[in-house]
């Protein structure tokens, strides 16, 4: 009797035993994993150039060939080309057009840009009167034109409405201030 009693203590104390060692091994594993996945600072393998900290990334916004809706263009550009006169940098890549030849020009040739400033949040541009030979057998020529314009310099934060000038002077087809619209 005595060492049945023995044999039971014994027995179980061992289960004990192995269930604790069980759930203790379980634990350590489980915290080597969570060390294994700690997030570790990113070493790069080559130093960032002086050169690509001084660019950055402006979408322009062309005509598609293809779905004739408006599409952005990403272009990598030198900081030090838009510090000082953004507008006038994105416009003029705007005249000189796309890169992409599924994309087409929307502001005519020869169209020249005479003038920026900013009033609040409205930038105004004075354009030469090239501005004016835009397709006018597309009704869409002149929406898609503008709405160009205006998504590609809202992208600053300072701009918020977009005035068009020619040759210093208000035009009829051009009269309105422009914002950008939610639909487009």
């Amino acid at each position: 009797m005595k060492n049945k009693k023995i044999i039971i203590i014994f027995t179980v104390a061992l289960i004990i035993v192995l269930v604790g060692g069980f759930f203790a091994i379980k634990y350590l594993k489980q915290k080597q994993e969570k060390e294994a996945t700690k997030i570790e600072e990113y070493t790069p393998q080559e130093e960032i150039s002086e050169e690509q900290l001084r660019q950055t990334i402006v979408s322009l916004y062309f005509i598609s060939k293809e779905t004739k809706e408006l599409e952005p263009e990403a272009r990598l550009i030198d900081i030090k080309e838009i510090i000082n006169d953004p507008c006038d940098k994105l416009i003029n890549l705007l005249i000189e057009g796309p890169k992409n030849e599924k994309q087409e020009r929307l502001i005519p040739e020869n169209t020249k840009l005479l003038k920026t400033y900013m009033e609040q949040d409205c930038v105004t541009l004075d354009f030469s009167a090239e501005f004016l030979n835009y397709d006018k057998t597309n009704e869409k020529s002149k929406e898609n034109m503008i709405n160009s314009i205006v998504k590609t310099l809202t992208q600053l934060t300072e701009v918020n409405k977009v005035k068009i000038l020619i040759n210093g002077e208000q035009n009829t087809e051009f009269s309105e201030t422009y914002e950008i619209k939610n639909n487009t």
